[in-house]
């Protein structure tokens, strides 16, 4: 796995800023989704960080797990490194000390929502959107993440449809912070996380630990349980044929 997939920087101020970059569609293989965990628990786990930024480059943010890969495998190596690598980038955003702010551009799909859904606060450019395809992929898992971004009935609409919701939805929604033009989404989510890095780190990594004690469910618990019906459908046969249908294309699971 090459560094130029995931890479991290911290400046001056202690703002940890990582970057995906795994064209053509920011789809991780499983390697992937390890090193985005590892990256975040290191960055967790460094006292002169203050606050994680995460973002990506190219057209769109994520689009969930490298589908190629799945396909690819004639057993079931693939699916249980999928399953275990988003499990475990998804709890680094979540258990990560400080707050971590994403900035979404473009498409947001699959482990994508996985991501922002466990992130502390969302900044995204004009053309966000944000979906979940994942049953016209074969597979079931981040419905956790995408209800603390829409309503109910909204994610399970969506879950069923495969519809998107664009970022002003999720803006209205309280969801997103701040939705900006394409070219001011680094510099607005450095903004924001620079407010953030400004306050005294003991109180906001206190209020991070609060905040997750308080939750209303336990977003691990609740994946992990998704993610033995994507397993399920994978052992039954139907997940590759699904894919099959597909056609190929790279993106889309969680």
């Amino acid at each position: 796995m090459g560094t130029e997939i995931i890479r991290a920087a911290v400046d001056e101020r202690g703002i940890a800023e990582v970057v995906v970059d795994c064209p053509p569609v920011n789809a991780l293989p499983v390697a992937g989704w390890w090193q985005l965990a590892e990256t975040l628990g290191r960055l967790s786990r460094d006292p002169d960080v203050r606050v994680v930024l995460l973002r990506a480059e190219g057209r769109g943010f994520n689009a969930g797990v490298d589908v190629k890969e799945l396909q690819s495998d004639t057993g079931h190596a693939a699916i249980i490194g999928a399953n275990r690598g988003c499990f475990a980038a998804f709890a680094a955003v979540y258990e990560c000390a400080v707050p971590v702010v994403t900035a979404v551009q473009g498409f947001c799909l699959g482990g994508g929502i996985g991501l922002v859904g466990n992130s502390d606060v969302v900044v995204a450019s004009e053309d966000a959107y944000f979906g979940l395809p994942e049953v016209d992929r074969g597979a079931l898992g981040a419905a956790t993440h995408l209800s603390r971004l829409v309503p109910q009935h909204r994610a399970r609409a969506m879950m069923y449809t495969c519809a998107t919701a664009s970022a002003a939805e999720l803006h209205a929604f309280g969801s997103v912070f701040d939705v900006v033009p394409a070219d001011r989404l680094r510099e607005r989510a450095l903004e924001v996380a620079a407010d953030i890095a400004g306050k005294n780190p003991t109180v906001i990594r206190a209020a991070k630990e609060a905040f997750n004690g308080i939750d209303l469910w336990d977003v691990k618990r609740s994946y992990r349980y998704e993610q033995g019906f994507t397993f399920e459908i994978n052992l039954s046969g139907v997940a590759a044929e699904v894919r099959d249908g597909f056609g190929g294309r790279t993106g889309g699971e969680g």
